[in-house]
């Protein structure tokens, strides 16, 4: 299934060789689109000329309609893509400093290297401006650093922030950008004065197949969750049913007090049972926003070490599956869940069975103190008097394939 680890099948040569073949090609697009030329691409922002517009947003729907097309046929793991994680308010102003330069130099970074390439001296005047900003700005970022890695959301794309299937959102890009076309050749024809009915006749098939194919998008679907672990269940499975995965309450107590590991505790109980007992620090998420967490999870440092839990081990496997499947790294249990945590640090009964049925809290609290029990953050010293067998094990981050940056 792609992406395709290029550097693994076929060694680092072979692969730059194919990037270099690639950004060759899309630079040679990019000329025969005439975008080596300041005064075309400038004339954008007078509404004379939205060759940019019309050029760029073909690509970019479609690039999407073949990622999500892909995707819903299951022939590419979307998962595996890389996405450019999303600095809200730096992300702002980097447009407005770029659009600011694209209007006064008439050129943006990409462009100015397409006329380089074809010698026009605006273009190695504008490259070697670029080159000294970016000098610039890796002298002087540590006095701004605080706002440059400000509003951070990871790896957030539309359907995430809306909440909506993606083929609604390929959909509503496809419709937004024919209507940018059809909005820009109003705009050629009423500033730049340009005949648009010479236009070829072939792009109202191009559109047509736009719609037709985000409609396919839309009616087929993306891979459900269920879908996405019946892919790895193969390889995950054993590690529950050997329980690999499964972590001693004494392990989480001492990746509580290391300082090796960065540790995220996920609480799926409901929030009667988290408010009359949790482990300190512990978070509550419910299942329904698993997705959102496991976003945020991926965006952690490499030493982070998740654990999931619930009364038993039911609802915690299920959670553990869920973000497993959403290629989240070092995901654990809680080995018998709270019960058997309250077992051995409430009661002191070390030689407790994690085995219970059911999932409720099978221990009584007269009150709902959450964290603040005795036994939401047992001392280090308990260590002493368990035993258990170690199971985390850091894993490398899922390398995701492709994108810029």
């Amino acid at each position: 299934m792609a992406p395709f680890p290029i550097e693994e099948l076929f060694g680092k040569f072979s692969a730059y060789t194919i990037y270099l073949i690639i950004g060759v090609a899309f630079g040679a697009v990019l000329e025969m689109a005439g975008f080596a030329n300041s005064p075309k691409l400038a004339a954008q922002f007078y509404f004379k000329d939205m060759t940019v517009l019309k050029v760029m947003f073909t690509g970019i729907i479609t690039a999407m309609v073949l990622i999500f097309l892909a995707s819903g046929l299951g022939w590419l793991d979307y998962d595996a893509l890389w996405v450019n994680p999303t600095y809200l308010w730096p992300g702002i102003v980097g447009g407005l400093v770029m659009g600011v330069g694209f209007i006064i130099g008439g050129f943006c970074p990409g462009t100015s290297i397409v006329a380089l390439a074809v010698l026009k001296i605006d273009g190695l005047f504008f490259t070697l401006g670029a080159t000294f900003g970016i000098f610039l700005f890796g002298e002087t970022v540590d006095f701004f650093s605080g706002f440059w890695n400000s509003s951070f959301y990871g790896r957030l794309t539309l359907q995430d922030w809306l909440n909506v299937p993606a083929g609604f959102v390929v959909l509503a890009v496809v419709l937004m950008a024919l209507f940018m076309f059809w909005g820009g050749e109003q705009l050629e024809r009423i500033f730049g004065k340009r005949d648009v009915a010479r236009d070829p006749k072939g792009r109202y098939i191009g559109a047509v197949t736009f719609v037709a194919v985000a409609l396919i998008i839309l009616a087929v679907g993306q891979p459900s969750i269920q879908d996405k672990w019946e892919r790895i269940a193969a390889e995950k499975q054993p590690l529950l049913d050997n329980r690999q995965v499964q972590i001693h309450p004494g392990e989480l107590l001492n990746l509580i007090h290391d300082e090796v590991h960065n540790l995220v505790m996920v609480d799926v109980r409901d929030e009667a049972d988290y408010n009359l007992f949790h482990i300190q620090d512990a978070r509550r998420v419910e299942m329904d926003d698993l997705h959102m967490t496991a976003l945020e999870l991926q965006n952690l440092p490499l030493n982070t070490v998740i654990v999931t839990m619930c009364n038993n081990e039911i609802r915690s496997t299920q959670a553990w599956k869920y973000l497993v499947a959403e290629k989240t790294p070092n995901v654990y249990i809680l080995e018998g869940g709270i019960n058997y945590w309250l077992d051995i640090f409430e009661h002191g009964d070390y030689s407790a069975s994690p085995e219970r049925q059911g999932d409720d809290l099978q221990h009584d609290f007269d009150v709902a103190l959450g964290a603040r029990q005795a036994a939401s953050e047992p001392d280090a010293g308990e260590l002493d008097h368990i035993e258990y067998t170690p199971k985390v094990k850091l894993a490398k981050k899922v390398k995701r394939q492709g994108g810029c940056g």
